[in-house]
């Protein structure tokens, strides 16, 4: 059985494959080619320390992932493209700010935008967004 931070990272990505057009992947680097509808990647990011509540044992985290939009388009396009992106995004997380339960609540960032040098490519522009989980487990492990 999956561990509670992969069931709870499993149901981000599946929330956010709902944006229409956009290719959504998992931790994988961001090619050379950005398909047209723009690329949205879920990096697992970090745990952090959790707080601990005793009788009974239970880890409270604030588990930070971050969420990577990238487009391709030419300059002028590429701000409204990315834009667009962003709040369909916004519209995805808002769906189900529980993940189904597994979470107390899903809270995230503003994104912090720049413009993306990868050899061999022009036009990237790109944002990431910092996602807070905030869940309990039994166990730092599981």
């Amino acid at each position: 059985m999956p561990t509670r931070r992969e069931q709870v990272l499993a149901a981000l990505f599946q929330q956010i494959q709902s944006i229409p057009a956009a290719m959504v992947k998992r931790e994988e680097p961001v090619p050379e080619k950005v398909p047209a509808g723009g690329l949205v990647i879920l990096r697992d990011g970090d745990p952090g320390g959790p707080e601990v509540l005793l009788s009974p044992v239970t880890y409270l985290w604030q588990h930070q992932a971050e969420i990577e939009v990238v487009v391709q388009r030419p300059a002028p396009e590429a701000a409204v493209a990315l834009d667009a992106l962003m709040g369909e995004l916004g519209a995805a997380l808002s769906a189900d700010r529980t993940l189904g339960g597994l979470v107390d609540w899903v809270e995230w960032s503003a994104p912090q935008t720049r413009d993306l040098a990868i050899d061999g490519t022009a036009g990237l522009k790109g944002a990431v967004v910092t996602v807070t989980l905030h869940y309990a487990s039994s166990d730092p492990l599981r």
